[in-house]
């Protein structure tokens, strides 16, 4: 029986080493592809998530800008337009015939 207990006892041994030696090639094949990925990628020239965040950062200010010159604009117009428009009212057209009805 003791001879029975040692070859059980060297089958489990060899067996967990085994497991142990397959999960560190298995580690090290996934750190591989990943390595691989990162250049595979990088080749590409896709952008990071920071590159990309610093930009969507400075096109909402950019269009936050343009959107307060926009209604800067419109209110100097908007002066500009007033005048314009009273002194039209106030001056009859010049050079057009009356019509006689």
């Amino acid at each position: 029986m003791q001879s029975q207990n040692r070859v059980f006892d060297d089958f489990v041994k060899f067996v967990n080493g085994a497991a142990g030696t397959l999960a560190g090639v298995g580690r090290e094949a996934e750190a591989s592809a990943r390595e691989r990925a990162k250049e595979w990628i990088g080749g590409l020239d896709f952008v990071s998530r920071d590159e990309f965040e610093a930009v969507k950062a400075m096109a909402a200010a950019a269009r936050d800008e343009a959107d307060a010159l926009r209604a800067r604009l419109d209110a100097l117009e908007g002066v500009q337009a007033k005048p314009a428009a009273k002194a039209a009212a106030k001056s009859p057209a010049k050079g057009k015939p009356k019509s006689t009805g």
